[in-house]
C-alpha cells in the first residue's frame, strides 16, 4: 500500500498546481505552445456498423466535438491546413499535433489508415499525433506501425474506457470489458507509446463510492494521461430517450457538487498521471443536461480553487490495488 505523504515532492507543484496538467507532460517533448488539431478522418465503429452492434455508444453524438473546420467531407491535409490557420493568427510560431478524434480512429484497412496518419504527418507544423479509439480495435500490424513512429515523433494513443464496471460499459453499448481496456492498454504502454484514458463520471447506475473506484483501478494501469468528462445527455441520442422515460435512474451533478467529485477522485489518482482535462463542452444547442453555462476554463478555476480550500492534491489518498 502506498499513499503520497507531501504536496511538494510531487511533480505537479512545477505547475503551482495541486494536480499534473498537461503542459507540463507536454513540455517534457516540446519547446514553445503546441496545439492539438481535431480531424474527423471518416471513420466509423464496429458497434456501429453492426461488428459489435448498431447505434453506438447510447451517450454519443459525434457533433458534440467536431469543431467547424473538422468535417469528414474534407481531406485531413484541409482540416489541419484551416484548424492551423485559426491558431496561427493568434500564434504565429505554434506547432500542431494532429488530433484523429471523431469515432474508432483504428478502425479500417491497415494500409488506408496508415495512410491517413502520414497525409497528416506532411502538413507544414505538424509534430505528432494523437489518435483516439477503442480498446478492441488495435490490430498488433497497426501497433507495430504506431511503436516504430514513436522512436522519431510524437505518438499518442488515446483508449475511450469510459467506465470500469462491466455492468456500465453494456449498459452504454461499449460493446467492450474492462480487461480488454487494461489489456490494450498494457499492450501499447509495452510498445513504448505514450498511452491515455477517458473515463466518464457520473454514468447512470453508478454509485460515487464506484466512481472514485474508478480511480484505483484506472491509476494501476500504464497511463501517462487521463480525460474525465461529466455525464452529460446530449440530443438525439439513445441515452436521452431512457432519461425521458425514467429519470430516477440518473443523477445529474450539479457544477459544485461535480467540482467536490473531481477533487475527491484526483486525490484518488496515481501521483504520476497527467491530468488532461475534467470536463466536455458540448454545444448548447445539442445539450440537455446539466447546463452549467461555464467556459472551460471557468471550470478549472473553481477545481484549482476548491484543491486550495480543501488543502489537498492529487495523489494524496492514492492506494496501491492489491492483487
Amino acid at each position: 500500500m502506498q499513499n503520497a505523504q507531501n504536496p511538494c515532492t510531487f511533480a505537479a507543484m512545477e505547475t503551482k498546481k495541486a494536480y499534473r496538467d498537461l503542459a507540463v507532460f507536454l513540455g517534457r517533448f516540446f519547446e514553445g505552445k503546441v496545439q492539438k488539431i481535431s480531424i474527423n478522418a471518416g471513420f466509423s465503429c464496429p458497434n456501429r456498423d453492426g461488428t459489435k452492434g448498431w447505434g453506438g455508444c447510447t451517450y454519443c453524438n459525434n457533433q458534440t466535438f467536431s469543431p467547424d473546420y473538422c468535417q469528414r467531407e474534407k481531406s485531413v491535409t484541409q482540416q489541419l491546413t484551416e484548424g492551423i490557420r485559426f491558431f496561427s493568427r493568434k500564434y504565429p510560431t505554434m506547432r500542431y499535433l494532429a488530433y484523429f478524434q471523431s469515432y474508432t480512429n483504428t478502425y479500417g484497412e491497415t494500409e488506408q489508415l496508415i495512410a491517413k496518419y502520414e497525409e497528416a504527418l506532411r502538413v507544414e507544423g505538424v509534430v505528432g499525433l494523437i489518435v483516439g479509439t477503442r480498446p478492441d480495435c488495435m490490430p498488433d500490424k497497426l501497433l507495430d506501425y504506431f511503436a516504430e513512429l514513436a522512436r522519431k515523433q510524437f505518438v499518442m494513443v488515446e483508449y475511450g474506457v469510459e467506465s470500469t464496471l462491466d455492468r456500465t460499459l453494456q449498459r452504454i453499448n461499449r460493446g467492450h470489458t474492462y480487461a480488454e481496456a487494461e489489456e490494450a492498454i498494457r499492450r501499447t504502454a509495452a510498445q513504448g507509446i505514450h498511452t491515455g484514458a477517458h473515463l466518464i463520471l457520473g454514468l447512470p447506475g453508478e454509485t460515487r463510492e464506484e466512481i472514485l473506484q474508478h480511480a484505483t483501478r484506472i491509476s494501476s494501469l500504464p497511463l501517462e494521461t487521463l480525460k474525465l468528462h461529466q455525464l452529460q445527455l446530449i440530443r438525439n441520442t439513445r441515452m436521452a430517450k431512457e432519461y425521458e422515460s425514467n429519470p430516477d435512474d440518473f443523477h445529474l451533478y450539479d457544477v459544485d457538487e461535480y467540482v467536490e467529485l473531481v477533487v475527491d477522485f484526483v486525490e484518488r489518482i496515481r501521483p504520476q498521471l497527467v491530468v488532461e482535462r475534467f470536463v466536455s463542452q458540448s454545444p448548447k444547442e445539442l445539450l440537455i443536461a446539466p447546463d452549467w453555462g461555464l467556459k472551460n476554463y471557468e471550470f478549472v478555476s473553481k477545481v484549482d480553487r476548491r484543491f486550495a480550500e480543501r488543502q489537498t492534491w492529487q495523489g494524496r489518498l492514492y492506494q496501491e490495488m492489491q492483487g
